[in-house]
């Protein structure tokens, strides 16, 4: 197997969890901002909207890493990647809109969602047109 065709899904991964870590760090200001001691999560909107920001993106993390990566293996690392930075812009704006207003996520999640869509799915007719011929 030549490893090399992997680098760019391989990127996408490390920038998916700069991302995450990103965000973390993002919920650590905000609680020395509002005054959230841990392990509290509630007690100021601001600081909710960016601890559910951070949050959604791990429930959305643990399904997008490996519909990258069976994606990228099965069908094609260069889409692979793609989809991965689409992902990664799709939760950029998701988290940005939710600390705006948690009504201004939806955008994101939607591109985020729907590129994590495409990898499984993706990878799913792949698979099975795989076994059918």
């Amino acid at each position: 197997m030549d490893i090399q065709k992997f680098v760019f899904p391989a990127i996408a991964t490390l920038g998916a969890l700069i991302v995450y870590f990103g965000l973390g760090i993002g919920v650590g200001v905000a609680r020395f901002k509002y005054k959230i001691a841990p392990p509290q999560t509630t007690g100021n909107e601001t600081f909710e909207r960016v601890y559910r920001a951070h949050q959604n993106t791990l429930e959305q993390i643990v399904i997008f890493l490996p519909a990258l990566w069976l994606y990228s293996i099965f069908v094609d690392p260069k889409l692979g990647a793609i989809l991965g930075a689409v992902w990664i812009v799709g939760r950029i704006a998701y988290a940005w809109g939710y600390y705006i207003e948690a009504g201004k996520r939806a955008a994101g999640n939607a591109i985020a969602s729907l590129a994590t869509l495409f990898l499984i799915f993706g990878t799913l007719f792949n698979l099975v047109k795989g076994l059918i011929s």
